[in-house]
């Protein structure tokens, strides 16, 4: 019977694995309009200021600011109309001393103008002249070249995750392609012989293949590529075949339900076949996800996650989901989000280890709480339940109701 060798801390753990791990990130160039999502590999620099030209950001006149000066309700400037700015146009003209032309917003400013008085607070006096009922400072309602971005200055650093504001950016200066990180496919084995397809009717003592599909997802979530690998029985030499293919095929392996101690636990003895050095932890000091495995086998992270949902959804994104941003370059700095709530009921925790507790939150009385949502870890739908996980750190043995904790959601 394999037993575990040591439960070591969460940190440790996770230390241990990346440091064994040597990656090296696929890059590929794409469309930006179709980036969304995606990792840059290189930062990228702007070819040109933006905006391009000085414009306006309301309707209005383009004015010296000079010539506005102390104007009031009581005592308007007057200035002479010479013109109107067409949209799309570079102005064939440039101001003098007392003169103004109409203007839209973004429209770029003539030479000579220095900033824009609004519609509003003007009145055409009679033909070819215009009343300002208020004074402007210099730049008011312009947007000046550059204003943005500069030429040559970093818009999207390497390791990003584009978002549609990059991605507007991006088009903006006519940047149409990108070098990102390709989605790494990550290959996900299901075991045992209790575990049948979705679409099966379930007899006694059989159960659906959950995880195959939720872990899919996080995947996908995090930038991957799953690959199931379907269902595996309770079989050395079949899931050392399965998980031959799979790690020759992917660059990430999943494999759930054989990583408990038990006499039918053949997934520490596949990692260790399956390549050097094998496993490098087994046994994580974590509630749930205790009998976790982490290995790396011809230069490839194996991750051996236990069979109940919810550890193995928890766990992976202890281990799992971190190996993926590797592979897809994002940055270092990258951090989970999180909330912070007022805890309604009292958790207590094992000193020494690191526990996981599924809450809702929600607010009340313009307040966020977290409710803890409590179920056995086999119980996939003590997850679905709640939209944030809080942790309650090692050194220490629970929080109290009331005290405002950190919720990491998802």
């Amino acid at each position: 019977m394999s037993e575990f060798l040591e439960l070591l801390p969460v940190e440790d753990a996770q230390l241990i694995f990346k440091n064994s791990l040597k990656v090296k990130v696929k890059e590929e160039e794409i469309l930006t309009q179709n980036a969304v999502g995606r990792i840059t590999t290189d930062s990228i620099a702007a070819p040109h200021p933006l905006p391009s030209f000085t414009r306006s950001s309301v309707d209005g006149y383009a004015l010296k600011a000079s010539d506005a000066f102390g104007a009031s309700d009581a005592l308007p400037a007057y200035l002479k109309l010479i013109g109107e700015i067409s949209m799309g146009v570079k102005p064939d003209f440039s101001l003098t001393l007392a003169q103004c032309c109409l203007i839209h917003t973004g429209g770029m400013l003539p030479a000579g103008a220095d900033a824009v008085i609004m519609l509003e607070n003007t009145q055409i006096s009679r033909p070819g002249e215009i009343e300002v009922y208020r004074a402007v400072a210099f730049g008011e309602n312009v947007i000046q070249e550059g204003e943005d971005v500069k030429t040559s200055e970093i818009v999207v650093q390497e390791g990003t995750r584009l978002r549609p504001a990059e991605i507007g950016g991006l088009i903006a200066l006519g940047i149409v392609r990108v070098k990102v990180a390709c989605k790494p496919r990550v290959a996900v084995i299901s075991s045992g012989d209790e575990i049948v397809s979705p679409e099966s009717k379930i007899h006694s003592g059989k159960i659906r293949d959950t995880n195959s599909y939720s872990l899919s997802a996080l995947v996908e979530e995090a930038g991957g590529i799953a690959v199931r690998y379907g269902i595996v029985p309770d079989d050395f030499d079949v899931l050392y075949q399965v998980a031959s293919q799979a790690i020759a095929e992917c660059d990430l392996v999943v494999i759930t339900a054989g990583s408990s101690a038990s006499a039918r636990d053949f997934t520490s003895q596949v990692i260790n076949k399956l390549g050097q050095p094998g496993v490098l932890v087994h046994g994580v000091n974590i509630k749930p996800g205790k009998p976790t495995i982490l290995g790396i086998c011809q230069g490839k992270a194996v991750v051996g996650l236990p069979g109940n949902p919810v550890s193995a959804l928890i766990i992976a994104r202890q281990f799992l989901v971190p190996v993926v941003n590797l592979l897809i370059g994002l940055r270092e700095d990258y951090f989970q989000p999180f909330i912070y709530a007022r805890l309604t009921l009292n958790l207590s925790s094992q000193a020494g280890r690191e526990d996981w507790i599924p809450v809702y939150v929600e607010e009340r009385k313009s307040e966020l709480i977290a409710e803890p949502v409590f179920g056995k870890s086999n119980l996939i739908f003590t997850l679905a339940r709640s939209n944030g996980l809080i942790c309650i750190p090692a050194d220490t043995t629970g929080f109290n109701a009331g005290e405002i904790v950190k919720v990491y959601t998802f």
